[in-house]
């Protein structure tokens, strides 16, 4: 079937629209965020050019304004973005037939956009599946990065941007009430809330992060036939 590159480029800004409006949003906080950190808009074009991780950059972004233990970080970035792992085992064959664009849309495959794509089974007739894939994909990415600038740019102008900070703590607990409305077990997030909460308690807010990621770790592990015997019952 021939396939019209102007119908696929539409198409594929339709599809995408729904990603512009949260990512230039929530890419304007981080710039904002990461300017008041001292950082400049070449420091944002290489964090959302490069990493493209919102929610990971957006703890980059507060670690970088208060020094940060290397270890701590790692760990931060493994557990935040762990999830991207299993994301690309649904389009293993279809990235792998997409050439040299592959690696572009491994990189590129945060949540919002793999959301998109899984809608995207059927395309209208002219529609070229993988480039309007790739198109979607290149525009999410290039809405975070414009809400980034512009946040970066916003942020050195003399307004009171008191509060912006807490749109990362919104941004994650946006994450986690769709993750708990999903899952089938509650308990996992329980026991990550109470060791969270156990090591707060104890050591205090600016240490115990990483003891409490290493300790839901291991509980996690220890709790797993638990954990499996909910699922099969479920």
């Amino acid at each position: 079937m021939e396939t019209n590159w102007r119908q696929t480029a539409r198409f594929a800004f339709r599809q995408s629209l729904g990603v512009l409006f949260g990512y230039v949003f929530l890419g304007t906080a981080f710039g904002i965020l990461l300017r008041q950190a001292g950082f400049g808009a070449l420091w944002s074009l290489a964090f959302s050019g490069l990493v493209y991780a919102g929610s990971l950059q957006f703890v980059l972004a507060g670690f970088l304004a208060a020094p940060t233990a290397l270890p701590t970080v790692a760990l931060m970035s493994l557990f935040i973005n762990a999830r991207h792992l299993f994301y690309g085992l649904s389009f293993i064959e279809r990235f792998r037939s997409m050439g040299k664009k592959r690696p572009y849309m491994i990189f590129s495959l945060t949540d919002e956009t793999y959301s998109v794509l899984c809608g995207m089974d059927e395309v209208p007739a002219g529609v070229d599946k993988n480039g309007a894939m790739f198109l979607v994909a290149l525009l999410d990415q290039l809405y975070w990065v414009a809400g980034s600038l512009l946040g970066t740019f916003a942020g050195g102008l003399p307004l009171d941007f008191t509060g912006i900070d807490f749109s990362m703590t919104a941004l994650f607990l946006v994450i986690f009430l769709e993750q708990w409305r999903g899952a089938k077990s509650h308990l996992p997030a329980l026991l990550g809330l109470c060791c969270a909460g156990v090591f707060l308690l104890v050591l205090g807010a600016d240490n115990f992060l990483l003891p409490a990621l290493c300790t839901t770790v291991a509980v996690l592990l220890l709790a797993r036939p638990v954990l499996n015997r909910e699922k099969e019952a479920a």
